[in-house]
């Protein structure tokens, strides 16, 4: 995992656990781009949806981390770029199978559906797992890239 650039954004819902996710990336050698928001304040969940999408569609990071209350808003904030597949991930083998069989780029996860630790692991199981490839490539690419 060493050595991924990896681009992380929420709302305000999300702002607590992006930072324990943030400590995470940097434990696992990453290089974190910090996309915001900066606080508990109120703020738009789209708009930080659409600045991670766009940091990994525009090759800025590799992959992308997004958080919001339950991860919906923002991961299809996420998706409307031609570029991202979200994965909106409740379990450590979503986040595998996001990556084997979508080739998912961007994580999105929901601050108040599951805990510090299981995002962790959806974190870290996301982020060291390669897609598969094989049968599932024509089907990803019908997804638009």
């Amino acid at each position: 995992m060493s050595g991924k650039s990896v681009a992380v954004g929420s709302d305000h819902a999300g702002y607590e656990m992006k930072g324990a996710l943030i400590d995470e990336l940097r434990t696992l050698g990453c290089e974190v781009l910090d996309l915001g928001c900066d606080g508990p304040a109120s703020v738009d969940y789209p708009d930080f949806g659409k600045a991670v999408a766009n940091a990994v569609a525009e090759g800025r990071a590799d992959r992308g981390v997004i958080v919001c209350g339950t991860g919906i808003g923002i991961s299809i904030a996420a998706n409307r770029n031609p570029r991202v597949r979200a994965a909106l991930c409740h379990d450590e083998t979503s986040a595998r199978l996001a990556r084997e069989h979508n080739d998912a780029n961007i994580l999105a996860l929901g601050a108040r559906l599951v805990g510090p630790e299981v995002a962790r692991g959806c974190l870290r199981v996301f982020l060291s797992t390669e897609f598969a490839g094989g049968r599932h490539t024509a089907r990803v690419a019908k997804l638009g890239n």
